[in-house]
């Protein structure tokens, strides 16, 4: 009897736990699943799934050195995947089936139902810890809940990766060949637009790729990473979360090239260290959060209280948003910058998100939606986590009253306006004062560039007002 690897988010071949546990077990199988009416209803971007089928294109590669025949599915929606899984089974005559566990609400009921439906024909689901450093409900409070608070959920984290800290599955040995042929790939995803090539440069697929770019990103950025991680003119990120989403790396891979840079620590030395596996647990505190309270996967705020937000119904304000014309300069060169590379500096994400859901008043999930549908390296956990840590009705939130002002922003990240120059050329003439706050009409102005959609002092007014009419928190 086969084993059969059914991947996912997991797109690799080094550190894949589900794949070396089937390996280990016996003759192995990979399969697929072409799921384009799923994709759509959690408005992934078309740069995302064009990123994750060029990595299947790669591992595909990988799995046939290893002797792994890679099966492709079509299940237009999860509802399907049951009877896809069964029917697999039964004509490659599979023992067990190998999963990488996934948290989201949706994932989890497929998953169910695919156990369920396996279990009536003898045929076992094996779910493995892979994405993640630590099972969520592993890591629990002294009174066995999930850690609402970072700083508490990192102490202990760090305490124990100190003791123990994961150690990564070597690369599995080539098994002996199936009389199995592999599927052809998809070149194209029917019915998603094609991103263009410059797009595609900018995100290289896989795993060499990935681990190219951690090891420059180790060698030459990690020490200064705390000090220029703020600026977005700086390439002072390691720009590698498209690949910790698609799994082409693992965040085990990620931390022992950390430690290797190190000597060991994670809670001293390098500051820049110290810093990065800070937002790899950020990822992790995500992700607990998004299993431990399933109302994160539904478009619920953790704050229920903030569900009687009186948000404001503004669809101009919105598209100048989403079409960088908010006549705020930062935050246009950030949703231009997003709408032309599928991806946004970390910093420059909170200062949007917030511009939105405080200055414009605007329901968080608006914009949560649109990320989700540009991002390359967009993530459920993630980037509701921030989304809702912006607008403060989140976990660990930002404090309501915290409104950040994007010109002050501007002029602290991008003091000389290198960003925006960039992706606002139509300003490029301005000087660096004036960058920040371009001048209106006369024969310095800027006449292609549009007035600030929002007064700022009057919107912040807004937006305290309407939290303060919020009922006592709720449990």
């Amino acid at each position: 009897m086969n084993q059969l690897v059914w991947l996912r988010n997991d797109l690799r071949a080094d550190d894949n736990s589900a794949l070396a546990e089937a390996m280990a077990a016996g003759p192995t199988v990979a399969l697929y699943l072409i799921s384009p009416g799923q994709w759509r209803e959690h408005g992934d971007a078309p740069c995302k799934l064009d990123f994750w089928l060029r990595n299947l294109h790669g591992l595909a590669r990988r799995l046939e050195q290893l002797n792994v025949p890679l099966l492709i599915r079509h299940a237009e929606h999860w509802q399907a995947a049951p009877a896809v899984l069964v029917e697999v089974c039964r004509q490659q005559r599979i023992a067990q089936v190998h999963v990488n566990r996934q948290y989201g609400v949706n994932e989890q009921r497929r998953d169910q139902a695919v156990s369920d439906a396996l279990a009536a024909e003898g045929v076992l689901l094996q779910q493995h810890l892979d994405a993640l450093l630590f099972a969520p409900g592993s890591v629990l409070t002294k009174s066995g809940g999930y850690f609402q608070v970072y700083s508490q959920f990192r102490k202990v984290c760090v305490e124990r990766l100190l003791c123990a800290p994961p150690a990564c599955r070597p690369l599995p040995r080539v098994q002996a060949p199936l009389a199995i042929a592999s599927d052809p790939l998809p070149t194209v995803l029917a019915g998603f637009a094609s991103p263009d090539q410059a797009l595609r440069q900018l995100w290289p697929a896989g795993e060499f790729a990935a681990h190219e770019r951690l090891s420059q990103f180790v060698e030459q950025a990690l020490d200064d990473y705390d000090s220029r991680r703020d600026f977005p003119a700086l390439d002072g990120t390691s720009r590698l979360s498209p690949y910790l989403v698609a799994g082409v790396l693992s965040p085990r891979q990620c931390l022992r090239a950390a430690l290797l840079a190190n000597q060991g620590e994670i809670d001293s030395g390098s500051a820049g260290v110290r810093s990065w596996v800070n937002e790899l647990l950020w990822r992790e505190f995500y992700t607990h959060l998004l299993h431990g309270y399933p109302r994160l996967s539904m478009g619920r705020p953790f704050r229920l209280e903030t569900q009687a937000l009186a948000w404001r119904q503004a669809p101009q304000d919105l598209a100048a948003w989403q079409q960088g014309r908010t006549g705020f300069p930062l935050i246009d060169a950030a949703m231009r910058c997003l709408a032309a590379t599928g991806w946004m500096h970390n910093r420059l994400r909170m200062v949007v998100a917030m511009f939105l859901t405080k200055n414009l008043l605007i329901d968080w999930r608006e914009g949560e939606r649109w990320f989700m549908s540009q991002l390359i390296d967009g993530d459920l956990a993630a980037n509701n986590g921030g989304w809702q840590w912006s607008a403060s009705t989140g976990t660990d939130a930002a404090p309501y009253f915290r409104l950040f002002n994007p010109l002050s922003q501007s002029q602290k990240f991008d003091p000389d306006g290198r960003f925006i120059r960039r992706w606002l050329p139509e300003l490029a003439g301005l000087s660096t004062r004036e960058i920040h706050q371009p001048p209106r009409g006369g024969l310095f102005g800027a006449p292609d560039y549009p007035a600030p959609i929002v007064d700022l002092s009057a919107s912040r007014a807004r937006a305290l007002a309407a939290f303060r009419e919020l009922p006592e928190r709720a449990s």
